[in-house]
């Protein structure tokens, strides 16, 4: 009798929902769990005084869009948990504050000091745990070249172009030249994902893999090609159009010529 009842509770739709949320559950708090792990946490000590002014400074510029306590609103995420990483790429690379809405937000002149954006970083940095600002010991470009690139081009060339040049994206968005961004910035990048960007964190590439990318890059940034001019290093197909404008050129010169000979 025991086991008809038993063999019917098996049976039964509320147990299969008892269980599929069960599973659910025991997954989602691996994974949170697992994440908090191997995400970098913020690490500097900032002063009492410097988160202040980093508040004053958010809610006269920044509140308007993503709430008075970093919330977020219709118009703009929640910054809550982004770590001082991310708002030191927005701020100091000119992305923040946004000029006006649009598929991505454009780099233009920079609006405030660094001690204007390291007060933000620490207020924003203050409200939860989130990627920290790299330590200087990563971004010294002094790793190894060859796995940097290899790295490069398994994780980040399908965007940005195995020669850092950038390219298109879906709907307007782009992956930007990294030629001329610094250390700093290409390694808040991977550990924030702005954009479309995916999120790197210590479990995908270490600190140390890290820093071969970057040195990768600053070799690329440093150095021309020694296979002659570069055409933007945007890969074969623009030579290939090259080659044919000129080809196609060069005939169309040849038959004027041809034509002026023969008259």
């Amino acid at each position: 009798m025991m086991k008809k009842k038993i063999n019917g509770m098996r049976r039964s739709p509320k147990a299969l929902g008892i269980v599929l949320f069960a599973g659910l559950l025991a997954v989602g708090t691996g994974y949170t769990a697992v994440n908090a792990a191997v995400s970098p946490k913020v690490q500097s000590v900032r002063t009492a005084e410097e988160i202040a002014l980093g508040k004053k400074l958010f809610l006269s510029n920044c509140s308007s869009c993503h709430g008075k306590n970093a919330e977020g609103t219709a118009n703009a995420p929640s910054l809550i948990g982004v770590g001082e990483a991310s708002v030191d790429f927005q701020v100091s690379t000119g992305r923040m504050p946004g000029a006006a809405s649009g598929p991505q937000l454009e780099v233009k002149p920079v609006q405030f000091t660094e001690e204007q954006t390291s007060a933000m970083a620490a207020y924003i940095g203050s409200l939860a745990d989130g990627p920290s600002i790299p330590d200087a010991a990563y971004l010294q470009a002094n790793g190894n070249p060859t796995v940097g690139g290899e790295l490069f081009r398994i994780n980040c060339a399908m965007c940005h172009n195995a020669g850092g040049a950038g390219g298109a994206l879906t709907e307007g968005k782009y992956a930007p030249n990294l030629m001329k961004s610094s250390a700093k910035t290409i390694y808040e990048a991977m550990v924030t994902g702005p954009q479309n960007m995916p999120v790197f964190n210590e479990a995908n590439i270490t600190p140390e893999e890290k820093n071969d990318i970057i040195t990768y890059l600053t070799y690329l940034q440093n150095n021309r090609s020694v296979g002659g001019e570069e055409l933007g290093n945007l890969g074969p197909v623009v030579e290939g159009l090259l080659a044919w404008l000129g080809l196609l050129g060069l005939l169309v010169t040849i038959t004027v010529w041809l034509g002026a000979k023969s008259n």
